[in-house]
């Protein structure tokens, strides 16, 4: 937790007599790591720990004059006789002071990632990371279960604190 103090001031009169200066705690809380980064290895412990090989942190797609990150890309080879099976994984905290400005820009980046790896990669089934405790309460809602219905969102749903996979919903 960081404290800083803010300054406000208050006149009296125009022109001022008096001038108070009053000093207030501000409190921030800080992350040094950043909230990011946490989910970002948190998700990247839980693919691992499930046999997943990283091949790309992040993925990096380039069309035309667009370049594109996608947060993970990674590999796992089923069986001896089978292809191996690639994803890539957009990670999100849902952490902001509005879940719904949050789940709009992940879907966006979601409809964008995933036409970008159409267009490069058609083989890489993309997947939306999303924290347990959103899923569990956010994406219950009627209308955002009815945008993953109708976008065809892959979600991962992960616990970022045992940093492993709860869920994966096709």
């Amino acid at each position: 937790m960081l404290v800083a103090f803010g300054l406000f001031c208050l006149t009296n009169g125009d022109p001022p007599k008096r001038i108070t200066i009053v000093l207030y705690p501000l409190v921030v809380w800080f992350n040094p790591m950043g909230a990011k980064d946490l989910f970002h290895h948190a998700v990247k412990n839980a693919l691992l720990k499930e046999q997943w090989l990283i091949t790309a942190d992040p993925l990096k797609i380039k069309i035309d004059g667009v370049r594109l990150e996608i947060d993970l890309a990674a590999e796992k080879v089923l069986a001896a006789e089978k292809a191996g099976r690639k994803i890539a994984v957009e990670i999100k905290s849902f952490l902001n002071a509005s879940v719904i400005t949050d789940f709009h820009a992940a879907l966006g980046q979601f409809l964008n990632y995933r036409l970008a790896l159409q267009m490069t990669e058609s083989e890489r089934v993309l997947y939306l990371a999303v924290p347990v405790e959103t899923f569990t309460s956010f994406f219950q809602e009627r209308f955002v279960q009815e945008s993953v219905t109708l976008y065809q969102i892959r979600l991962l749903v992960y616990d970022s604190e045992s940093e492993r996979i709860i869920e994966w919903k096709d």
